[in-house]
């Protein structure tokens, strides 16, 4: 694959303080956007910001909480005011919850589950799609898993959450499908070396999977103003 060159352009990244975001924040950093990075751990996001700046590149950290009524609305108004747009937005914070039988799921793992992996991406597109659209080039990538298809045993809540984000994201690129300035993908990143992988595998050997740094590919893929794909689910095979 050639170099993706996103020199000048700007890309949000949500759960960017660790794993997959992290990676992928500091790889388009690397790329030549400029990174405004959200994530709770504000520590997590200074050390991203040390980073991307060790590596030549730029970025803007912002401490949000997706499940604050009201931070997603602030954050795009804030970028309306201070850049006109956005090239970028990587939506791959993601929220685990409990591992249990369905009937055992409490209502606050429901709320915390459904808010961080459906309803926060939901507003995010609410909140973000005129600035895609000020972009000469949008591009929406959504961290999905192949848990919303296998639906496995024990996995209800973060299954059902990532089966309707699916279904949200193929419905809005569905809506701008003749729209050739704005592009919108789901991927399936599959078995990668996260603190969330580790959480649902206790059992497994980190050290058999890959880094969240070779997702990068796809990632540039599709985040690329030549990319053309829409309303697809990439998966990553490792």
């Amino acid at each position: 694959m050639t170099q993706t060159d996103l020199d000048g352009r700007l890309a949000l990244v949500s759960g960017a303080s660790r794993g997959i975001g992290r990676a992928m924040a500091l790889e388009l950093a690397k790329a030549g956007a400029h990174v405004i990075a959200t994530a709770r751990t504000t520590g997590g996001l200074e050390e991203l910001d040390d980073d991307i700046v060790k590596a030549g590149g730029s970025c803007t950290i912002v401490p949000l909480d997706l499940m604050s009524p009201d931070g997603i609305e602030k954050l795009g108004g804030v970028i309306t005011e201070r850049w006109e747009k956005l090239d970028i937005l990587l939506a791959n914070a993601g929220s685990l919850g409990v591992l249990t039988p369905a009937s055992q799921v409490k209502s606050k793992t429901w709320h915390d589950v459904i808010g961080v992996n459906l309803m926060a991406p939901a507003r995010m597109i609410r909140a973000f799609e005129p600035l895609l659209l000020a972009s000469d080039a949008g591009r929406a990538v959504f961290i999905s898993s192949g848990a919303a298809s296998s639906r496995r045993a024990f996995w209800a809540p973060y299954a059902a959450s990532k089966a309707a984000l699916d279904a949200l994201v193929e419905s809005w690129a569905n809506e701008h499908v003749n729209n050739p300035n704005i592009r919108i993908n789901t991927v399936y990143p599959g078995a990668l070396r996260t603190q969330m992988r580790s959480k649902a595998f206790p059992g497994e050997n980190p050290d058999t999977l890959p880094e969240p740094s070779a997702l990068w590919p796809t990632i540039a893929e599709l985040v690329s103003p030549d990319c053309t794909r829409n309303g697809e689910t990439v998966k990553f095979d490792g």
